[in-house]
């Protein structure tokens, strides 16, 4: 099977460079833990970069086998294939022996990606989000040492919740390549013209289903946030800090997507997550 190209750079700066937040957040976990974070944040990327990647669905099912097999070699205890994000994430994987499940939802729910379809509903969206963003943060949860079964109950909302928030801010982007994450439902109630979006048009009724979207991101965060996860957990959730900053742009630019204040830089990201680390507040 043809091996996909590596990471071009280390996963340290491949995740810098392509998942900044996530990137920051890893900054505040401890400092004998963020390599693994980072090699686990790049596995992430590498599949999550498939659909952008191919010109074809069957390329981007081949490159999801070469991870899916690039696996099965590290749990089986087979002779590993050599990859930039391989080698680390092997050495990840034997060190807090890391549950494989987690690893094989991830890849699964990237089939959706190579369809062009979007996803039927909210309640689907969510479950797709569940598979590629929540259970991220459970692998996460694990490099740390986290035990707490309450921390793992707030990966859920706090997965899905930034898997909302990241498709809205990322529409102008998906839909330049074909792409439209929005939930069909929601789209027809609010009378969204697929192909005028696709034109990269925002609209009233676009807007609208954006805020549907925010408003139960924030009614996930409120429910992660009412949960007690010990501070050790704290780093591997703080991406709910963010997504609030986010949700807070949204709102004030009417909760159009394509409005660039979303994607402006937030000079102010560390101190922030700094006092939140701190505060132990997710």
């Amino acid at each position: 099977m043809p091996r996909p190209p590596a990471a071009p750079v280390p996963p340290l700066e491949f995740v810098r460079r392509h998942d900044h937040d996530r990137f920051l957040v890893s900054l505040l976990a401890p400092a004998d833990r963020r390599a693994d974070l980072w090699a686990l944040l790049a596995f992430n990327l590498e599949i999550a970069r498939v659909r952008e990647a191919v010109s074809q669905p069957i390329i981007g099912q081949i490159r999801l086998q070469w991870w899916r097999d690039a696996l099965d070699e590290i749990y089986t205890g087979k002779l590993v294939r050599r990859h930039e994000v391989v080698d680390p994430l092997a050495a990840a994987i034997a060190k807090y022996r890391l549950t494989r499940t987690h690893f094989d939802t991830l890849i699964d729910g990237r089939d959706f990606d190579l369809g062009d379809e979007p996803p039927a509903s909210l309640a689907a969206l969510e479950t797709y989000l569940e598979k590629t963003s929540s259970r991220l943060i459970d692998l996460q949860l694990e490099i740390l040492g986290v035990e707490a079964p309450a921390a793992f109950e707030a990966a859920r909302p706090v997965g899905v919740a930034w898997g909302l928030i990241g498709l809205v801010r990322a529409l102008p982007f998906h839909v330049r390549h074909g792409r439209v994450y929005l939930p069909a439902d929601l789209m027809a109630a609010a009378g969204v013209d697929q192909a005028a979006l696709k034109g990269g048009k925002g609209s009233s009724a676009t807007a609208t289903v954006v805020r549907q979207m925010t408003e139960r991101a924030e009614a996930l965060l409120v429910q992660a946030r009412a949960l007690k996860v010990p501070r050790t957990a704290v780093p591997a959730l703080l991406l709910a800090a963010r997504g609030r900053l986010y949700l807070r742009r949204l709102a004030s630019a009417a909760h159009d997507p394509f409005d660039p204040r979303i994607q402006a830089p937030d000079p102010w990201a560390v101190p922030r997550l700094v006092v939140a680390r701190l505060a132990a507040i997710i």
